[in-house]
């Protein structure tokens, strides 16, 4: 899979991802959720350079614990 560095990875309780996918199909301009690890909470939203701000800001309003990670993190963290 190609991982585009300015798309916006994250990791959450995996519990929470289905919440992190529904919310943002609800701004349906910002960019789409896809799990990289669900099993482990690492995910990432396929956005634009016109996007990815808002999607970082979505994410850390979330009501729950949210770490965004850099490409290379994200990639780290699925390989634990």
């Amino acid at each position: 899979m190609m991982l585009d560095a300015d798309w916006v990875y994250f990791k959450i309780d995996p519990g929470n991802m289905t919440f992190v996918t529904r919310i943002m199909e609800g701004f349906e301009y910002v960019g789409v959720v896809t799990a990289l690890d669900g099993k482990k909470g690492i995910g990432f939203v396929r956005t634009t350079a016109d996007t990815a701000d808002a999607a970082r800001r979505i994410l850390l309003a979330l009501p729950f614990m949210v770490t965004l990670l850099t490409r290379e993190e994200a990639l780290k963290e699925t390989e634990k």
